[in-house]
């Protein structure tokens, strides 16, 4: 017969550093409101695109698989950018930074309205995104 399983050798699965991982989505704030006015679903459906785009683009990355394995317990901040040079700057800054993220551009008008991170360590990223509020 088998020995028992020592309770270390058990998979936890929402280990620390899964249940630490998040995906941070950005949406301009400014699109909402006049003089563009863009309906609310509108506006989520931009979110949704980036956060997709995001995770089928970094779809290999180990973080991006365990964020998915959570199921029901994935957590997703959604934030807000002003206007869109502060979702721009944002960009720069994570691509200097070497932080993993795609920016959404609403065609054929060419507009970038939001950006999405692939699932990190919340503690790796957040440093980089707290000049941002929660969207409201």
């Amino acid at each position: 017969s088998l020995p028992p399983l020592l309770p270390a050798a058990r998979a936890v699965p929402y280990g620390n550093m899964a249940a630490a991982l998040v995906q941070y989505v950005v949406l301009r704030g400014d699109l909402a409101r006049p003089p563009r006015s863009w309906p609310l679903g509108a506006v989520v459906a931009q979110g949704c695109h980036a956060a997709l785009a995001a995770v089928h683009g970094y779809r290999e990355h180990p973080d991006t698989g365990a964020y998915l394995e959570q199921g029901d317990a994935m957590t997703t901040v959604v934030l807000e950018a002003p206007d869109e040079n502060s979702l721009l700057d944002l960009a720069k800054l994570l691509k200097e930074k070497g932080v993993d993220h795609k920016v959404w551009m609403e065609n054929p008008e060419g507009i970038p309205t939001c950006l999405a991170l692939r699932p990190y360590p919340k503690n790796l990223v957040q440093p980089h995104l707290r000049n941002f509020k929660l969207l409201k």
